[in-house]
């Protein structure tokens, strides 16, 4: 009786050809894009779970005028020293870039980073060659990833080489791991002993003294972490006095919670995002199979009324209805097996394209995980029962007396069923085609928006010695591809640092926190940086013991201040220097539009000029950067000249979102692809059934618009029905996604207007294809069918 199945079930797929291709493509399509899925919400919702101590390794961070994962260098001592009981106590300290030199070659590296001999005690990473107790345990030892590894000495053993770290350090390599997987948010591309910059580092040992260090404690098993928050107070108290205690405090943060927490400034090699955006991805890919589900099943009922003789005969040769359930669950399921097997072979094909374009690190081999494969075996099974479940009782239900006589005769219950499935799937390709409009819209709005300052063509690079700052402003001016220059502490995105004050004189008396930026005379015509009142920045001295600073709106109206002339002259204290108000410029967006805009202060100050910012005439820019590199290169020798286009910085600040973006593009698309699909096919057997009505329609005197309207009603009085359902999803659901923005797009009716209105056109072309198609036959063969 197996075998009758299995014979039946392979004659009937290929006597059906165009539904068994639809079926299978559909399933396979969405198995694949599942899969994908599937890995990339693991790999992101998973970050840093490979380390064995993550439940109880946690980071200690600043709260006080601001949420800060930095601390000063000088608590990891007095937590080691006031909680013995701490199974480990680690310093961290990132380090964006630095020059290194192997053999004779130099390197801008980009994302080391120096940590003591604990650290390699809490994190866990795949070693090639040394051993982690004592690889950072001494002055001048470094921990090289594989790649970097490769980099500088190729197929020689990298064990025992030096390397030079910013002309200053020489680092002999004490150990090599595999290089770090995706999900973590402590990146680096080689280890340094905190050792051997730790004399110089930690001098200064007040609490506020912020370096960028990250400091993170393990606590023994069991150990309740609430009760080592609460010592935290006393902890400052002791150390640093009670007036810090009583205006900062020490956060607990527990690692995994480190790349979803987004009150805190991520490392910049690792920024945050939120879980709900990834719960989000991972609805589309329930969208998808589901999608998928209803189109198989809306096909195989359609389906069923051509086979009801076959059913027919069945049950007058003596066909139990059970034995007719396992016969079509067997067809769906070498369906879906098909499709699993096709499925998983795209998904392994497509991987490493969706990896690169959504710059992610996820392999074909993470395929072949148990967990993978678990997930693989309970879609298969949850999309036979899906799939084939309904359809196969649908088929076992009919009369064998009325299937023999006509297949017109039949009918049964599912009819409502179908038209609620149907609905269904046009209101998923709804609330998917609106969510993709919202976040494409999002998207412009931080990237394309008034930022406040001009970005067009404007080049940064860093200047190593102040001292041959004139030299190199005269050359650079000399260049005639360069149109502006300013040196400063950064481009208006960058290159900031952040200070309390307060200003008594306007009743402001607790202290606010603000960025400080160092600029020159030049910078505000550079960037187009607006001023409101007062004067622009001119040049200070060293002997200047009053500060003498521009300000932004925010700063103002923090004073209680709305007119800008009013705030001229105001004298206000910054760390609790004197500083003196000479201007107002309007506000510019400094950081992430996840964050409001801050206080900002503008100040010359030479001593911070550590960055040349360049605005570039279009014409020849090529040429331009590298007779600029060239310049750069013959004055500061030992250092290598690496640039960046503050186009590409902001682009940087959003490249989490980026990726998100990419990704509902890319299944929001191919959940559509499916729907449509099972819209084709639908209709195709729609007009199959109704081949005799277009004929006798035809007979009567209908024309061809008569009967594209026939096809055409139903479907789209279904998808206006979908609509008063999705529209309202989709705009509780994004407008909870735009909540994690400071600023935010506005959701109009236009978009829900799209939505529909390609749902409409989508639905109109296929069923215009399949309309015509079936007005264009001969009425004298549709009737002698």
């Amino acid at each position: 009786m197996f075998s009758s199945y299995i014979k039946t079930a392979f004659r009937t797929i290929t006597r059906n050809f165009s539904y068994t291709f639809l079926n299978v493509f559909g399933l396979t399509l969405s198995i694949a894009a599942c899969l994908i899925i599937f890995l990339i919400v693991k790999n992101e919702l998973s970050y840093d779970s490979f380390h064995k101590k993550a439940d109880r390794t946690y980071r200690v961070n600043l709260h006080a005028l601001d949420y800060n994962p930095s601390t000063s260098l000088a608590v990891v001592p007095a937590l080691r020293n006031d909680f013995p009981e701490l199974e480990q106590v680690s310093q961290y300290w990132y380090q964006i870039t630095g020059l290194v030199k192997a053999g004779d070659t130099r390197y801008n590296e980009k994302g080391f980073a120096f940590a003591d001999a604990s650290f390699l005690q809490i994190f866990d990473y795949h070693w090639l060659a040394g051993d982690p107790r004592t690889a950072l345990s001494e002055p001048n030892q470094v921990v090289l990833t594989r790649s970097i590894a490769g980099k500088y000495f190729g197929t020689k053993d990298p064990m025992g080489q030096v390397i030079n770290l910013n002309n200053q350090f020489n680092l002999k390599v004490t150990g090599v791991i595999e290089d770090l997987p995706g999900n973590t948010s402590q990146p680096f591309v080689f280890l340094a002993s905190y050792e051997t910059i730790r004399k110089e580092v930690l001098a200064p040992a007040e609490f506020y003294n912020i370096n960028g260090g990250n400091a993170f404690v393990v606590l023994p098993e069991h150990y309740n972490v609430a009760k080592l928050q609460a010592r935290m107070p006393a902890f400052i108290t002791k150390n640093w006095g009670a007036d810090v205690a009583s205006g900062a405090t020490l956060l607990l943060q527990p690692l995994k919670e480190i790349h979803f927490d987004q009150r805190y400034l991520g490392n910049p090699a690792s920024p945050t995002t939120s879980r709900e955006t990834y719960w989000g991805l991972a609805m589309v890919a329930l969208f998808i199979i589901i999608t998928a589900c209803i189109n198989f099943i809306n096909m195989a009922t359609a389906q069923a009324i051509r086979r009801a003789k076959e059913v027919g005969v069945r049950k007058v040769l003596g066909a139990y209805r059970g034995q007719l359930i396992r016969q079509f669950l067997g067809e769906t399921t070498l369906l879906v097996l098909m499709a699993v097997v096709l499925g998983t072979i795209a998904a392994g094909v497509l991987l490493p394209f969706v990896a690169t374009w959504m710059n992610l690190k996820i392999g074909v081999s993470q395929l072949m995980q148990p967990l993978i494969v678990a997930v693989l075996a309970a879609i298969t099974v949850t999309v036979i029962l899906l799939a084939g479940l309904y359809p196969a009782f649908v088929q076992s239900a009919f009369e064998p007396a009325t299937s023999l006589k006509s297949n017109t005769g039949i009918t049964f219950r599912g009819l409502g069923l179908r038209k609620i499935l149907v609905s269904t799937q046009f209101g998923i390709s709804q609330i998917l085609i609106a969510g993709t409009l919202i976040v494409g819209y999002q998207m412009d709005f931080l990237q394309n928006q008034d930022l406040g300052f001009n970005k067009e063509a404007v080049v940064s690079f860093p200047v190593p010695d102040r001292n041959k700052r004139d030299i190199l402003k005269e050359q650079l001016l000399a260049n005639p591809g360069v149109a502006q220059l300013s040196f400063a502490s950064g481009s208006p995105v960058n290159g900031s640092n952040f200070s309390g004050f307060r200003c008594p004189a306007v009743g402001l008396t607790e202290n606010d926190v603000t960025e400080v930026k160092a600029i020159d005379e030049h910078y505000m015509d550079m960037f187009s940086i607006q001023l409101l009142a007062g004067e622009k920045i001119r040049p200070g001295t060293d002997a200047d013991t009053l500060r003498r600073v521009l300000v932004n709106e925010t700063m103002i109206h923090k004073m209680g201040i709305q007119n800008p002339e009013k705030a001229l002259g105001i004298h206000f204290y910054i760390n609790d220097g004197p500083a003196l108000i000479t201007g107002v410029v309007k506000d510019f967006q400094s950081e992430s539009r996840y964050k409001k805009r801050r206080p900002c202060i503008l100040e010359y100050n030479a001593r911070g000029f550590g960055t040349a910012n360049i605005r570039i005439k279009p014409t020849d820019m090529r040429n331009t950067i590298t007779g600029i590199d060239k310049l750069w290169s013959a004055l500061f020798t030992e250092n290598q000249f690496e640039y960046q286009f503050l186009d590409d910085r902001i682009a940087s600040m959003y490249i989490q979102e980026q990726k998100i973006y990419t990704a509902f593009k890319l299944f929001s698309s191919l959940a559509i692809i499916i729907g449509c699909l099972g819209l084709y096919g639908l209709v195709a057997f729609a007009a199959v059934q109704r081949t005799k009505e277009v004929g006798i329609r035809k007979v009567l005197g209908a024309s061809l618009l008569n009967i594209v309207g026939l096809f055409a009603k139903e479907f789209i009085l279904l998808i206006f029905v979908s609509f008063c359902v999705a529209a309202p999803v989709a705009w509780f659901v994004m407008t909870r996604w735009l909540d994690n923005f400071a600023y935010q797009t506005h959701i109009g009716g236009g978009t829900f207007l799209i939505a529909i209105s390609v749902s409409v056109l989508i639905a109109g072309v296929t069923i215009a294809y399949q309309s015509v198609k079936a007005g264009l036959v001969n009425p004298v063969k549709s009737l002698r069918a």
